[in-house]
C-alpha cells in the first residue's frame, strides 16, 4: 500500500457514485486524447519490493474501440511500449530488442484494461465491472473520487482480481489507478501535468537501425 499512501490521503466529503458517473459521463463524451507524466510503483508481494518508472503517456483515440497508447519510459531502465488493441510492442533501447506481442485474441479485455476512465462511459464500466464507492481522497494536491472496480468477466478475475480508480472532481478523468494482481502483487500509476485533448502526432515507434525482432508468444 506504500504507494497510495504516499500520494493520496483520505477527506471525508465527496461526490455521491452517480454524481461521480456522471462527470465521468461528460468527460467521456468530449474525449479524444490524452498525455500526462506517468510514474508507476510496481509491488511485488512473494518478497515485499517496490520498483518505480517514470516516464510519459500519450493516448489517442481514432475510433470508438480503437485507440493507440505510446508509453516512454525514463532510465535507468528505458523503454517504449506502443499498444494498439491488436498487439503490444515493447522496444528496449539498450539492448536494441523490439517485441512484439499478438493480443488479438484478448482485444476487448485489453480494451477494458487500458480505457479504465480514458473516454470510457459509465454504462461500459457498469457492464464489465462490480463498482462500489470509496470516498473522496487528495491525488497528488487533486481533489478526487476513488472507485473500487470488480471485473465481472471470469477470465479477466484470473489476471486482474481488483482495480481502484481515482477520478478528478474537476474533469471526470483519471489521476491515479491501482490494479491488484494475483499473489498480492500490484501496480500503481500515477498521473500529472495532464492535458486532455491536446493535438498529438502519430503514436509509433521510430526505432533505430541494427534492431533484433523478437515474437515471445509465437
Amino acid at each position: 500500500m506504500l504507494g497510495v499512501l504516499t500520494l493520496s490521503t483520505s477527506s471525508t466529503h465527496g461526490a455521491s457514485l452517480t454524481e461521480t458517473l456522471a462527470r465521468m459521463d461528460q468527460a467521456a463524451r468530449k474525449f479524444n486524447s490524452f498525455s500526462a507524466d506517468l510514474r508507476r510503483i510496481s509491488h511485488t508481494g512473494v518478497i515485499g519490493e517496490d520498483t518505480e518508472d517514470d516516464g510519459t503517456v500519450q493516448m489517442k483515440r481514432l475510433k470508438p474501440h480503437d485507440t493507440r497508447w505510446l508509453l516512454d519510459i525514463k532510465p535507468p531502465d528505458p523503454k517504449q511500449v506502443l499498444i494498439d488493441g491488436k498487439k503490444v510492442q515493447i522496444f528496449f533501447p539498450n539492448s536494441l530488442i523490439d517485441q512484439e506481442y499478438d493480443m488479438s485474441k484478448y482485444k476487448s479485455l485489453l480494451e477494458e484494461f487500458l480505457l479504465l476512465g480514458f473516454g470510457s462511459n459509465s454504462k461500459e464500466l457498469e457492464s464489465a465491472f462490480t463498482i462500489t464507492l470509496g470516498g473522496a481522497e487528495v491525488v497528488t494536491g487533486e481533489k478526487t473520487t476513488r472507485l473500487e472496480l470488480i471485473p465481472k468477466d471470469q477470465e479477466m478475475l484470473v489476471h486482474l482480481k481488483r482495480v481502484d480508480l481515482w477520478l478528478s472532481d474537476e474533469t471526470g478523468m483519471p489521476v491515479q489507478q491501482k490494479f491488484y494482481l494475483p499473489g498480492n502483487d500490484y501496480q500503481v500509476a500515477t498521473y500529472t501535468n495532464i492535458k486532455i485533448n491536446p493535438s498529438l502526432p502519430e503514436l509509433k515507434l521510430d526505432l533505430p537501425k541494427g534492431v533484433k525482432k523478437e515474437y515471445p508468444l509465437k
